[in-house]
């Protein structure tokens, strides 16, 4: 339950306990307040303990490392240093 959950369910609880005056027989309105602000409470105090505990994270210094340079392939006895792609559109290329 959220904070706005909580804060909600101890309004509507204040309401019941405090504000309306209405005698239903088999339902107490009151305790249905009562009942209703102290789940508010419960989940208020719930949601801000497990926000407080939360582990807060702390950016490590960047280290900076020397990587080799990359390799490079070799076909036979020479060594490829630039690779060739023909892209063709489809539409653009030659006729059938």
């Amino acid at each position: 339950m959220g904070i706005g959950a909580s804060i909600f369910l101890i309004a509507v609880g204040a309401i019941f306990a405090f504000a309306v005056d209405a005698n239903l027989g088999w339902l107490n309105l009151n305790v249905v307040g009562w009942v209703l602000m102290l789940a508010g409470l419960a989940g208020l105090l719930t949601t801000l303990y497990f926000w407080n505990s939360r582990r807060r994270v702390v950016a490590a210094p960047v280290r900076e490392q020397v990587v080799a340079e990359p390799v490079v392939p070799v076909q036979g006895d020479r060594v490829v240093r630039e690779e060739y792609r023909e892209v063709r559109r489809p539409g653009t290329g030659y006729p059938a």
